[in-house]
């Protein structure tokens, strides 16, 4: 007889039955029977619940669904920072509260990386904040910065947490198709133009996810500062995927660009260059003010993260250089596999990104035949077992487009292509 606190099968670890889109959204919805609070009424409906229950009905009846939903690694963290965790997990000092801005030594690391990488000088005291990954501390920004009534810009199609963490602040969201290039700086200014009072914040994103859309060199960043600084908005760069870069390309940070440290800030990640998803840990740097800020809330908030983490963390700052490159490299095999694959099914358009861990596919007209691309992952659920994620759901200018995770391996990538390129014949 199974004990009265023996896990039950359903409680443990399922790494591949992570709800598709789990990094885009809430889980399914039902309506509730209490008041809640108005911000929670305005997000909408949770467009991945018909992938979800139609994904777990399949796999209860043994069915190998193949994931390239959620850009969730399944790759293993490098093994110096695995080593360090279980030393001083041990350590009863670790086992304590921390501190919510993060210990001082990993603050003064993610600096010296900074200058390293990017010749970018940053204080570990004023500059750099931990946060419990770059999602928790991109909303609580939006809390620290955002009042109801104020205006945030967030180019379209976007990560979703870059309109809800507005919405949550209560405050609202303006979309501008997504650019890289002076057309869409053109766009940004527009809106501050006519807009008033002016935008408070402009949220970018590159390498961008969903869609791997880059910027060539800093110099687009010195524009976005100037533009700044003209308009009197503040700048948060999402940073998540500034070391899963292909073919020789070196995305540029925020930070590089002069006088970014007066108008904005920039989150980094551990979660995918070092397969660190599950152990939610990212940084915030940049203006003085805006980390200070984000420390008050966090201070309310939470205690920090766990310290034996934090260290471990340091290590892999340190020591994994190597392994950063070589997931890299990891990534653009399979990229290379799932865009070859994808020409070969009359996909011809897809383009191979040149950083992040998603390919941003165009569906083909003819086979999309009148469907949104919600319909059509639906029946790519049911018709060829692969879970992709939806242009549709990352803003109106993803319609017609899929998100693609390379987070299969090169054979999974390739009998995916294959359910694919079978199903959508009529």
């Amino acid at each position: 007889m199974k004990g009265r606190d023996a896990p039950d099968k359903r409680d443990r670890a399922q790494p591949r039955d992570t709800p598709v889109g789990a990094d885009v959204g809430p889980p399914a919805e039902a309506a509730y029977r209490i008041p809640v609070a108005s911000r929670l009424t305005r997000l909408p409906p949770y467009l991945f619940a018909k992938i979800n229950a139609m994904k777990s009905r399949k796999r209860q009846a043994g069915e190998d669904i193949i994931d390239l939903g959620m850009g969730n690694p399944i790759d293993p963290t490098p093994q110096p920072i695995v080593d360090k965790l279980c030393e001083v997990a041990r350590d009863a000092r670790n086992q304590r509260y921390s501190v919510s801005i993060g210990i001082y030594n990993l603050r003064r690391e993610v600096a010296q990386r900074y200058a390293t990488l990017r010749n970018v000088t940053l204080d570990p005291e004023t500059e750099v904040i931990a946060t419990i990954g770059s999602k928790e501390g991109f909303s609580h920004l939006c809390l620290a910065l955002l009042d109801s009534g104020d205006t945030a810009i967030v180019p379209d199609p976007a990560f979703p947490i870059h309109v809800y963490g507005v919405a949550l602040a209560d405050a609202n969201v303006i979309s501008v198709r997504l650019g890289n290039d002076d057309e869409f700086l053109k766009r940004v200014a527009y809106v501050c133009e006519h807009l008033y009072p002016t935008p408070k914040v402009l949220i970018l994103n590159y390498p961008h996810n969903p869609t791997s859309m880059v910027v060539g060199d800093v110099g687009f960043f010195d524009e976005v500062v100037a533009m700044a600084k003209r308009f009197g908005f503040l700048v948060i760069h999402d940073f998540a995927y500034g070391e899963t870069c292909f073919d020789g390309y070196r995305p540029p940070s925020f930070l590089e660009a002069k006088g970014a440290k007066d108008v904005g800030c920039e989150f980094t990640t551990m979660s995918k260059p070092y397969n660190m998803a599950g152990w939610r840990i990212g940084f915030c740097a940049g203006n003085p003010d805006m980390i200070r800020a984000l420390a008050k809330v966090k201070g309310y908030y939470d205690y920090g993260i766990f310290q034996a983490i934090q260290i471990s963390a340091i290590i892999g700052l340190r020591e994994c250089d190597a392994d950063v490159l070589h997931q890299s490299r990891v990534y653009q095999k399979r990229r290379d596999v799932l865009v070859h694959g994808l020409h070969r099914i009359g996909w011809t358009a897809t383009e191979k990104p040149k950083a992040g861990m998603f390919v941003w596919a165009p569906v083909p007209e003819e086979i999309l035949a009148g469907r949104g691309t919600m319909d059509f992952a639906l029946d790519l659920m049911e018709k060829a077992n692969v879970a992709v994620a939806p242009g549709r759901a990352f803003g109106p200018n993803g319609e017609g487009y899929l998100r693609l995770a390379l987070v299969e391996n090169e054979q999974r990538l390739t009998q995916a292509v294959r359910q694919i390129g079978r199903a959508q014949r009529p």
